[in-house]
């Protein structure tokens, strides 16, 4: 999930960010083998997370620097300083755990929003009504998910979601939401892929959201009766394929982001929708992380 750039001013220039976690919240949220999960504990580990964000998104993926980015080997933006940060540690890797981070995804919570003054995926999906309809239930943002190429397995993106699910459970979350990507900015090189979303997967009405007017673009590309269901999941990046798995939605239209380089699908998952054998799945482990 990336979303669109918002003024990448370098972390150091940003106003000062909320404490990092505390004891009570340094602890690990996951562990499979050598691999094990937890949130940044230091501006170091953040940098470092911005580090390997910046070799996939801008050396890897070809999204485009900021014009002026002063910190050239990391995507930072004013989200970063009220953002928690997951990472991902090998700690079979030599060094300190700040040498050992090889995937990272950034979380907001509703009080994070409330220091930005928005929401990171405000700017492409019309989240205010959603949010606005279910006054009351704690939306967390997942975003800016990236892991290095050799790690790119099951068991790191298990890894991830079992992170992801006990910090849920420690931040009393009730929906996750944000937008994922598919490579490139023609939605119709991914025509049967967007189409199956647009067609099978859509958010039903309490969940309804929209890409903002200006940047709406349509995902139903082809006809319902033209789409084969193997060959659409197939064409699925596997961060889409994994949301759908575990019971999302997803909203109306997509939208091109040209300085990433990408064709954005905004995802709805309410906790109470994600399918029983994902939860005894994840949450079975991941509930010792959680306390």
């Amino acid at each position: 999930m990336q979303g669109i750039t918002l003024n990448r001013a370098p972390l150091d220039d940003q106003a000062a960010r909320p404490p990092l976690a505390g004891d009570a919240e340094d602890a690990l949220l996951g562990r499979i083998g050598s691999l094990e999960v937890r949130l940044a504990r230091s501006e170091e580990e953040i940098a470092a997370a911005q580090s390997i964000r910046y070799r996939i998104f801008y050396n890897e993926m070809g999204a485009k620097a900021p014009l002026g980015a002063l910190n050239a080997d990391r995507d930072a933006d004013a989200f970063d300083a009220v953002c928690d940060h997951l990472l991902v540690f090998d700690t079979a890797l030599p060094g300190e755990d700040v040498d050992r981070i090889v995937g990272t995804y950034r979380l907001l919570t509703p009080e994070g929003a409330r220091r930005a003054g928005k929401f990171y995926s405000a700017d492409e999906f019309a989240i205010e009504t959603l949010m606005a309809r279910h006054q009351g239930r704690r939306f967390l943002e997942l975003g800016r998910s990236c892991v290095l190429p050799p790690y790119r397995t099951k068991r790191t993106i298990e890894l991830l979601w079992q992170g992801i699910w006990a910090y849920c459970r420690k931040k009393r979350i009730d929906v996750m939401m944000g937008c994922a990507s598919f490579p490139g900015v023609v939605p119709a090189a991914h025509a049967e892929a967007l189409s199956f979303l647009g067609h099978f997967c859509q958010v039903e009405a309490e969940w309804h959201v929209r890409a903002v007017a200006s940047r709406y673009a349509p995902l139903d590309l082809m006809p319902k009766e033209a789409i084969q269901t193997r060959s659409a999941l197939a064409a699925m990046p596997p961060l889409v394929k994994g949301y759908l798995r575990l019971g999302a939605r997803f909203g109306d239209g997509c939208v091109i982001d040209h300085d990433f380089g990408t064709t954005d699908v905004f995802v709805v998952l309410p906790v109470e929708a994600i399918s029983d054998r994902y939860i005894n799945y994840y949450g079975a482990e991941a509930q010792r992380f959680a306390a």
